[in-house]
């Protein structure tokens, strides 16, 4: 692993989540932020084995809670945070977010480590950030 200051370095990260009824949690992020559910893997019963939504280069795996509860997960105690490419767009999301009455628990706001950012509820109580902050 390089350590080095000029070298360009990003997240491979990618936050899985379980949902009580998922694809409801699928369809209100497609409808609240305009996501993008690019595959959709169900079970015989219609609950979702695997999913992944994207949020432009930000890739988020879900999918239904497991009997055998791997991974492990509570409903309602995930949060993720996207990393938005520009302040501007951050505000088209928070003002889509209002509009479709998302819980709004972190106002838009600019914080003192440099980002543009806000918070959000989803339908089952997990917490959604979206803002310019991205780790180097």
């Amino acid at each position: 692993m390089s350590n080095s200051a000029s070298a360009v370095r990003f997240t491979h990260a990618i936050p899985c989540m379980s949902y009580a009824d998922a694809h409801a949690g699928i369809q209100w992020l497609v409808s609240t932020f305009g996501a993008e559910a690019r595959h959709i893997y169900d079970c015989p019963d219609n609950t979702v084995s695997h999913a992944e939504v994207w949020f432009g280069d930000a890739c988020v795996m879900m999918g239904s809670l497991k009997a055998n509860n791997i991974p492990p997960h509570k409903v309602g105690e995930s949060a993720v945070y996207v990393v938005v490419a520009s302040a501007a767009e951050v505000d088209q999301l928070h003002e889509r977010a209002v509009q479709h009455g998302a819980n709004v628990v972190i106002s838009l706001r600019d914080t003192d480590y440099g980002s543009h950012d806000f918070g959000v509820l989803d339908l089952e109580g997990n917490f959604w950030g979206f803002g310019t902050y991205a780790p180097v």
